[in-house]
């Protein structure tokens, strides 16, 4: 399993970039800048190199983390993936792009896209310390246009990008990024109902075109929750002390909610239940919500049951349930 911590050398690249900018300044850029994100705006919001460092040292962490896990997720359903080229689409600063290569040492090509220069910028200085990210080619365009020009990788992901769209513009999107796919496509939104929502129906849509879902889900299915519930995750990630100072937390760790879904070409050979919610372990049971290839399922794994029981003590929110 990867961590979900920033990889050391991506940690001191990012920090290395404070020296000669203002903590104070960076933070209130990093707030209007998140504020432009929740009033529905988004990277243009990002104009200049100041700009970009702010957001990427106030959100890359919890975003990498949230994207490490969701490629742990489908590591773990597919331990014999082994993607040679990966397809970034929406960049940003590369986030998703060095989770990935974290996750898998068989990455060797990797093309960017996106639309904000400031951004490209940055990714490419942070890549450039770096033995496999150096020759990163990142190209400087609105995603769908790039993606019309790109070529095909084993590898596609989009990570806190479909958010940014209308419903045309981002049925178009899932449909240029399902063709671009050889193998796996992997999507990753905030962890809120709304995310959750444009996920289910990229989801559906997809499928729609012959994909079959990896992760999170155990089915091609109809997702079973019904509203008020909804899917998403948890992931903890450390927070530096730059990162603290950047957003003005007190807190030494951060929980970002995310979710996610990855998309095969070929149906995968074995799925697991999922853990929908953090179990309660008690004394004479564990109780658990599980999303099965039956759909949602209450699990009660009693005590007497000791294998089971001792299994069912380790799962965590998000677990496949294997």
């Amino acid at each position: 399993m990867t961590s979900p911590d920033l990889p050391a050398e991506l940690k001191a690249a990012l920090e290395a970039r404070l020296h000669g900018l203002s903590r104070n300044e960076a933070a209130a850029r990093a707030a209007r800048i998140s504020q432009t994100y929740r009033g529905g705006g988004n990277s243009a919001a990002i104009r200049s190199q100041a700009d970009a460092l702010a957001y990427a040292l106030a959100r890359m962490p919890a975003t990498y983390a949230a994207v490490t896990a969701s490629l742990n997720a489908l590591g773990e359903i597919r331990p014999d993936f082994a993607p040679e080229n990966l397809l970034d689409v929406g960049a940003g600063p590369g986030t998703a792009t060095w989770a990935a290569t974290e996750a898998w040492p068989s990455l060797k090509r990797f093309t960017l896209l996106d639309a904000n220069g400031a951004l490209r910028e940055l990714a490419l200085e942070l890549g450039r310390g770096s033995t496999r990210l150096r020759d990163m080619d990142y190209h400087h365009h609105e995603a769908g246009t790039a993606l019309a020009g790109a070529e095909a990788a084993d590898l596609v992901v989009a990570s806190y990008l479909i958010g940014e769209m209308n419903d045309a513009a981002r049925g178009s999107l899932a449909a240029q990024m399902w063709a671009k796919t050889r193998d796996t496509l992997l999507v990753v939104e905030p962890g809120t109902p709304a995310g959750a929502a444009r996920i289910i129906a990229l989801r559906e849509q997809l499928i729609g075109l012959g994909a079959h879902v990896a992760a999170p889900c155990p089915h091609d299915g109809s997702c079973p929750l019904q509203p008020p519930d909804w899917c998403h995750f948890t992931q903890r990630l450390q927070r530096s002390q730059a990162h603290k100072q950047i957003k003005g937390a007190e807190l030494p760790f951060e929980d970002e909610k995310f979710s996610y879904v990855a998309l095969t070409r070929a149906p995968v050979t074995s799925r697991f239940a999922r853990v929908l919610a953090q179990p309660i372990v008690g004394k004479v049971e564990v109780t658990a919500k599980l999303c099965t290839s039956d759909g949602l399922e209450i699990a009660h794994v009693p005590r007497r049951a000791k294998e089971d029981y001792a299994r069912a003590r380790r799962w965590r929110w998000g677990d496949a349930a294997g």
